[in-house]
């Protein structure tokens, strides 16, 4: 076996030059693009191609008067909702509604 020779006194950034920690699941950044293949080779994007429809400010509009109606909901004491999704002609519409209640699992005696 071949010894390793550890150099002594260097600073803490010499020490660290070549060293590069490995991705994991905790260093990863979020706002990286993944890029996934499919069979036929082509790239497909992580963000899908319906956000390509919105402008970023109509994006923030939409996203405004969700807010308002979350807020809206959680006054009238409803925390637990869903919103549906309905087009009718020219319009889509987007309807909140409280997700129903599960049946409470029954204890054994």
């Amino acid at each position: 076996m071949s010894k390793i020779k550890i150099k002594k006194n260097l600073s803490d950034q010499d020490m660290l030059a070549n060293w590069q920690e490995p991705a994991s699941f905790e260093t990863a950044s979020h706002d990286e693009k993944t890029t996934v293949q499919t069979a036929r080779g082509k790239g497909r994007e992580s963000e899908s191609f319906h956000g390509s429809f919105l402008t970023p400010q109509l994006q923030e509009k939409v996203g405004k008067a969700l807010l308002d109606l979350k807020l809206a909901l959680y006054k009238e004491g409803i925390v637990d909702y869903e919103i549906k999704v309905a087009r009718q002609g020219h319009q889509v519409i987007l309807t909140a509604a409280p997700k129903a209640a599960k049946p409470s699992p029954k204890s054994r005696p």
